[in-house]
C-alpha cells in the first residue's frame, strides 16, 4: 500500500530546495515559462539536467514545439518572479515583467537570476502525472546573489554568518 498524495506532499515539503523557473520559446507558442522545484544535475560529462514537469502544464507543449528549455535559479530578490511563473499571471505578463535575453538555443533566460542554464532537450519520459524532461546544457551564464529557497511551503534565504573571528 502507498502513501496518500497529501501525505506524499507533507513529506516533501520537510525538503528544502532552491526555486527555479523553466522557460522556452517557440513559433507556435511563443515565450512560455513556470516555476519548478524539482530540478537536478544529471551528468557532468556530458552536461546533463533534469526537471520534472505536471503533464498539465502548457510549458511543455512549447519546449516540445522548441526542443530546447532554460533553467534560471531565482536570487532572493526575485520572490515576485517565482509567484509570477507560478501562475499569477499570463505568459505574456510574466515576460514583460522580468528582464530576459536569448542564448544559444534561442530559449529565454531571466537576465537577473543567480544562474541560467540554456539547454537543448534530449529526453523525455513519462512518470505519473509529470514528465521527466532530460536536457544537455548548451551554456551557462552565472550571476551574483543568493539563492532563494523553497522549504514548507514557503520562501527561505541563507543565514549568513561573519566568518571573521
Amino acid at each position: 500500500m502507498t502513501i496518500s498524495a497529501a501525505e506524499f506532499k507533507q513529506a516533501l515539503q520537510l525538503w528544502a530546495s532552491g526555486v527555479t523557473v523553466m522557460t522556452t520559446q517557440s513559433e507556435q507558442h511563443g515565450l512560455q515559462g513556470m516555476t519548478v522545484s524539482a530540478f537536478s544535475s544529471v551528468s557532468a560529462e556530458p552536461a546533463l539536467i533534469l526537471c520534472c514537469v505536471n503533464g498539465a502544464a502548457d510549458t511543455v507543449e512549447g519546449i516540445d514545439d522548441s526542443q530546447c528549455f532554460a533553467v534560471n535559479i531565482l536570487t532572493t530578490a526575485q520572490q515576485n518572479t517565482s509567484n509570477q511563473f507560478a501562475g499569477g499571471c499570463s505568459h505574456e505578463e510574466r515576460f514583460a515583467s522580468n528582464p530576459w535575453h536569448t542564448a544559444i538555443t534561442g530559449a529565454p533566460l531571466l537576465s537577473e537570476s543567480l544562474m541560467s542554464l540554456d539547454c537543448k532537450l534530449v529526453e523525455k519520459v513519462q512518470a505519473g502525472s509529470h514528465w521527466i524532461l532530460i536536457g544537455e546544457v548548451q551554456a551557462c551564464e552565472l550571476r551574483n546573489g543568493e539563492p532563494l529557497l523553497y522549504y514548507r511551503a514557503g520562501y527561505r534565504e541563507l543565514a549568513t554568518t561573519d566568518e571573521k573571528s
